[in-house]
């Protein structure tokens, strides 16, 4: 969900409007208008109001007043202890998240799978992250078909054919664990399969790179290059981005090739998620002030983990066994 928080910009952005433009989605792609797809275009539909949270559960800093905190500006660089709590946040998200897909199917809403995430996130001593965050109404972000980040769970069911992004984010024990996948609903079309793969790919294949000492941008050049040779497009306007006692940190992780300054650190969490679609990466925001789309309907795929860095490499944080 972080990635609508722009950090630090690229160095070719000059000016505060550009940074904002890139954080709400006013992007710096292109757009086609040859139909990409089949789907039907998605359409808001009624949004119920937040599930509560019991008194006990420990909140983040924002959960009450419903602010955007700042994006602090060190990496957030852990202890053993601060391992430990990392690990179970990451691994408690990936078993919501887990969770959450087996509910997927034709039929059921958005909102329906919201109210389950919340449900076990509670059940698990854990607030939802998304929860409140600069007043996002829902405890988790589903993502339909051209959507590109920050869908609102709401009561349109879901159809044959969609794909589905579901991102979800625990804050367990003062740390938060952040990690999404796509999901498939019933039959869906081979274009779709395959973006969806290869975004998966991308993913895995950055992780690979990652290691104490290793530039920032080996990750988007990565993922650049997978998405590349599938002639693909790599969202610019959303990032990945350091996540432990704070939702959101240095570094900031753009999934394109770039010149980000700064190297990978020994015990450093962050995220990486791309955002991968068919056709030009220009996004609108809707009036929600949330949804992102693509501007040209093409779908969009994402895939998301956090890892820690090691001394050998990377741990992926969002694993059931992690």
């Amino acid at each position: 969900m972080a990635r609508a928080v722009v950090a630090q910009a690229p160095a070719r952005l000059t000016s505060s409007r550009q940074i904002w433009n890139m954080a709400k989605g006013f992007g710096l792609g292109f757009a086609t208008t040859k139909p990409l797809h089949n789907r039907p275009p998605l359409k808001q539909g009624k949004v119920s109001p937040k599930s509560p949270v019991p008194a006990h559960i420990r909140r983040p800093p924002y959960a009450d007043k419903g602010n955007f905190p700042p994006w602090a500006d060190r990496s957030q660089v852990h202890n053993e202890e601060g391992k430990r709590k990392m690990r179970a946040s990451g691994r408690l998200a990936a078993r919501v998240l887990e969770y959450a897909g087996s509910l997927v199917r034709p039929g059921i809403t958005t909102d329906e799978i919201d109210k389950a995430v919340h449900a076990m996130i509670i059940e698990n001593g854990a607030y939802p992250s998304p929860l409140n965050y600069g007043k996002f109404p829902k405890s988790v972000c589903t993502s339909v078909n051209e959507c590109v980040c920050h869908g609102i769970p709401d009561d349109r069911p879901l159809e044959e054919g969609d794909i589905l992004n579901i991102d979800v984010t625990v804050y367990l024990d003062g740390h938060h664990g952040d990690t999404s996948r796509m999901f498939y609903v019933g039959e869906v079309d081979p274009a779709a399969k395959q973006l969806c793969e290869v975004t998966q790919e991308a993913l895995l294949e950055a992780i690979k790179k990652c290691a104490p000492g290793v530039p920032y941008s080996a990750i988007g050049k990565t993922i650049q290059s997978i998405a590349d040779k599938h002639k693909y497009g790599v969202i610019r306007d959303y990032v990945g981005h350091g996540v432990g006692a704070a939702f959101h940190s240095h570094p900031t992780i753009f999934h394109y090739k770039n010149t980000q300054p700064g190297v990978m650190q020994l015990g450093e969490t962050f995220t990486i998620e791309p955002m991968i679609v068919q056709g030009g990466i220009k996004c609108d925001t809707w009036r929600d002030n949330w949804t992102v789309v693509t501007k040209d309907r093409g779908l969009c795929a994402q895939f998301e983990h956090t890892i820690l860095i090691t001394e050998t490499g990377a741990d992926i944080l969002t694993r059931v066994d992690a």
